[in-house]
């Protein structure tokens, strides 16, 4: 499977999800950040999906402008939405979905720190996505954070894949570290990105990344 990463800028009318969909029709696959669109771009979404033979991972703003989680399927059905859970509850169900011969799980920003609990009812995971908001706020949180995301790979024996946006401070502090990351089933890096926010292709099978 190819799946493309990106790290776009906050922007509107999905603007470079458009360009790269286009620019690369035959990834299988394409992850982008928490937030990256709101719930009047679903439609299109579906569309771009269906034209590119492409699935669509993200986090969209729904009408009263919660964070929610979205996979888009090549036919252009959506086959996981729900609300973000909040800080220090358990993680909201349903995290994972069936797409063919795949398993995906999803934790949606901070719900990577209720990734292990939450997913342990899923035993066959292909890949687990973790679509980010915004940058790290420190150098600690950024070590934290991808520690944790190597666990839940080990722990449920699947490729974990994140990313965040290019630009955006955690509740305005200031400071922004993109990142982007994949660690395969034994915890090993395929990947490790930050202050890097070029488009990669990740090759499942070979483990292979180009910058695209």
């Amino acid at each position: 499977m190819n799946i493309l990463i990106g790290q776009p800028k906050i922007e509107r009318n999905l603007e470079q999800l458009k360009r790269e969909i286009e620019s690369n029709p035959t990834v299988d696959l394409i992850l982008y950040p928490e937030g990256y669109c709101t719930y009047r771009e679903l439609d299109e979404l579906s569309d771009l999906a269906i034209q590119f033979n492409t699935s669509i991972v993200l986090g969209y703003r729904d009408d009263t402008n919660k964070d929610r989680v979205l996979i888009i399927n090549k036919q252009g059905d959506t086959l996981l939405t729900r609300r973000k859970t909040p800080e220090n509850e358990l993680l909201f169900m349903q995290s994972s979905v069936t797409d063919g011969a795949e398993e995906y799980g999803y934790l949606l920003c901070w719900e990577i720190f209720m990734g292990c609990e939450g997913l342990k009812t899923h035993e066959h995971l292909s890949i687990i996505f973790n679509p980010i908001g915004v940058g790290m706020f420190s150098e600690e949180q950024f070590m934290e954070w991808t520690e944790e995301a190597r666990k839940i790979a080990m722990e449920r024996k699947a490729m974990i894949i994140g990313t965040s946006h290019a630009d955006g401070s955690y509740r305005n502090c200031g400071i922004s570290l993109p990142i982007a990351y994949c660690f395969d089933e034994k915890g090993e890096e395929v990947f490790l990105s930050k202050n890097d926010t070029r488009t990669r292709v990740l090759e499942t099978d070979s483990r292979v990344t180009i910058f695209v």
